[in-house]
């Protein structure tokens, strides 16, 4: 049981409460989805898409159908495969250096026609545009790294042998071949194309199924980087139902990779294990953030608005829990509520609004449910707390709910919305405690003024990711270090060394030179097992490893 961070009391359910969030205003002039979506544009993106089939997305700011797109079917998705294997040769025979090259093209294309991708993803995820910045951002910055770093990550290594000198040791890595990609709706350009660069450096192709609602911003990605000078056939585009095309694109892949929920990703595991082939998994998260006694409390309240409800919270390591010192919660809360309350909706494809819309009605149906259940079972609406259908079909109000307890879905489930649950401690033992009491273990945020604090727990927490003094954006960002998550959160890193290396196989070539590893020169067995164990001894004696 927690203690009340607000002396502000409700019993009205979030579909009665009024609306306290301000609209932003549409600039003049701004464009429409009809002025972007056009069906030239349609058509030049989705041409080579193998696909049979037709179907459809639809723009969460209005609910409206946005463009007719190829639907996959299960041939259709082993047609994409026999394509892609067919280009995979020829591109691992393409120096490592010049793979390279093409991200680094592609970065500066993506940065000088960012307009056209943001205002796709705003179009199809109803996010603010801001926040699909941050997806411009993360690809050129994974672009950027590894069109300067793969090649490093992929050269050779020289190992000691098992007899020094005379065996030489080398490491190769080599590519997997055809990697199957499940791309989520969430962050289609990051979690599309970005995950999918360094396979590209490693040598492989790719058979990607991004989600269809948002499959526009996956393929204008596509477009770019054919551009940039990739060979079209190394990196193919399937579309359709999850249920359908999912499970084939596993059944033809090398390699899987998948974004999504932690039900799926478990699916998509099995598959994965009966042919024996590779998978990495970015799961769901219920993330925490811990306010200690000496945060900088007006920092914490505008770190925990970016944390909680970016992208409307519509991300996998956005914070859904707020573990906050009793000392400071009271300061804490009022700061944080001014803050959410003043937040600024939009719909418009321009910079302005603080957030945007949820994605759709199911997502709608799930944040809706939850703060209902918290209120009906004692819960306190602290900000937020209802849908704004007078902006959007899908928007909802930034939500902050205190008195939240186990029996509530909010408490232990993944909401993935604008909603965050508050709660007071006073032993920093009992706040670590409380936030590593999850199934899973993607991000979290420590908020001090001592660095060495920080740290300290930091490392106490079982998670992936532990960002201190904010949110979740220097973690990500540090594309040199792993990213990933533990326990349910996945398995597998994104990011550096590991996000490039998992789209390989490790290969040891040893060329034995002078002498063969067996008797020789009339050497008896017995003569040669002493000579091999005074050599062991000596090796060990001079400390080599």
């Amino acid at each position: 049981m927690t203690d009340s961070l607000s002396t502000t009391s409700s019993t009205a359910t979030a579909a009665t409460r009024p609306g306290t969030n301000p609209v932003a205003p549409a600039p003049a002039g701004a464009r429409t989805a009809a002025d972007v979506v056009t069906p030239e544009v349609v058509a030049r993106l989705a041409k080579d898409v193998v696909g049979s089939g037709s179907t459809a997305n639809h723009a969460p700011f209005t609910g409206e159908r946005l463009a007719e797109l190829p639907e996959s079917t299960p041939e259709d998705v082993a047609a994409a495969f026999v394509r892609a294997r067919a280009a995979q040769g020829p591109w691992q025979a393409t120096p490592a250096r010049a793979r390279a090259a093409v991200l680094l093209r592609f970065h500066d294309l993506l940065l000088e026609r960012q307009a056209e991708v943001l205002d796709l993803i705003q179009l199809e995820t109803g996010k603010a545009r801001l926040h699909a910045h941050e997806e411009v951002l993360a690809v050129a910055v994974a672009a950027r790294h590894y069109g300067r770093k793969g090649p490093a990550y992929l050269r050779p290594r020289r190992h000691t042998g098992v007899v020094p000198v005379l065996t030489k040791t080398t490491e190769l890595r080599q590519p997997r071949g055809v990697v199957g990609q499940i791309a989520p709706w969430n962050y289609p350009l990051e979690l599309s194309v970005g995950d999918a660069l360094p396979a590209f450096v490693a040598g492989n192709a790719l058979v990607m199924k991004p989600d269809t609602e948002t499959a526009l911003t996956a393929l204008w990605a596509r477009d770019l980087l054919v551009e940039a000078g990739l060979p079209p056939e190394v990196f193919q585009v399937v579309l359709g139902e999850g249920p359908v095309v999912g499970p084939a694109l596993v059944r033809h892949a090398d390699y899987v990779s998948f974004t999504g929920s932690t039900r799926t990703g478990r699916e998509v595991a099995r598959g994965a294990a009966d042919r024996l082939v590779g998978v990495s998994l970015e799961l769901g998260g219920k993330n925490a953030m811990l306010v200690l006694h000496d945060a900088d409390v007006e920092k914490a309240a505008a770190g925990a608005v970016r944390a909680c409800f970016s992208s409307a919270g519509q991300l996998c390591i956005s914070i859904e829990r707020l573990y906050v010192h009793a000392s400071v919660a009271d300061e804490f809360t009022e700061r944080f509520a001014a803050r959410t309350r003043a937040m600024r909706l939009g719909n418009a494809l321009a910079y302005g609004a603080d957030m945007g819309s949820l994605v759709g009605p199911r997502q709608l149906e799930t944040v809706t449910r939850h703060v209902e259940d918290a209120v009906a079972a004692g819960a306190t609406l602290v900000a937020g707390g209802t849908a704004r259908p007078d902006i959007g079909p899908y928007f909802y109000e930034p939500t902050i709910l205190d008195g939240v307890t186990g029996p509530m879905a909010v408490c232990e489930e993944e909401t993935f919305g604008p909603v965050v649950s508050l709660y007071r401690f006073t032993d920093e033992d009992e706040a670590v405690d409380r936030a590593n009491a999850t199934p899973y273990g993607l991000n979290a945020s420590v908020w001090t003024r001592d660095g060495r604090r920080g740290h300290a727990v930091a490392a106490r927490l079982r998670t992936g990711t532990v960002n201190i003094n904010e949110g979740y954006a220097p973690a990500y960002g540090s594309v040199r270090a792993p990213m990933g998550g533990m326990k349910d959160s996945g398995l597998g890193r994104r990011h550096g060394s590991e996000g490039i290396l998992k789209y390989t196989e490790a290969q040891t070539v040893a060329q034995q030179r002078v002498l063969p590893l067996a008797p020789s020169f009339g050497m008896d067995d017995e003569r040669y097992a002493a000579l091999m164990s005074t050599g062991l001894r000596a090796m060990k004696a001079l400390r080599l490893r």
